[in-house]
């Protein structure tokens, strides 16, 4: 199973349109919701998005993201649970 790539970072760049967290449009971000899409465009997504982010942006994804596969929440939201 391909976990999604949201980082609980959603707002959207009025330029882009990608979400400053995740990359994805709101169209790839409602497709990732879809049971029947498949993990195959899952995976192509998840490289496309990489690919959109640079510097910064895509280590602190690459980061979250690891910490997301393996513990079942992003960097972003465990830090959010914790000021509380």
């Amino acid at each position: 199973m391909i976990i999604s790539p949201c980082l609980s970072i959603c707002k959207t760049d009025p330029i882009t349109s990608y979400c400053y967290g995740c990359a994805r449009t709101n169209e790839e971000k409602r497709i990732w919701k879809e049971k029947k899409t498949t993990e195959e465009w899952k995976k192509n997504n998840l490289s496309e998005i990489t690919k959109r982010m640079s510097g910064w942006q895509l280590e602190s994804f690459k980061e979250s993201y690891e910490y997301k596969t393996k513990n079942g929440i992003s960097l972003f939201k465990k830090n959010l649970i914790q000021k509380k």
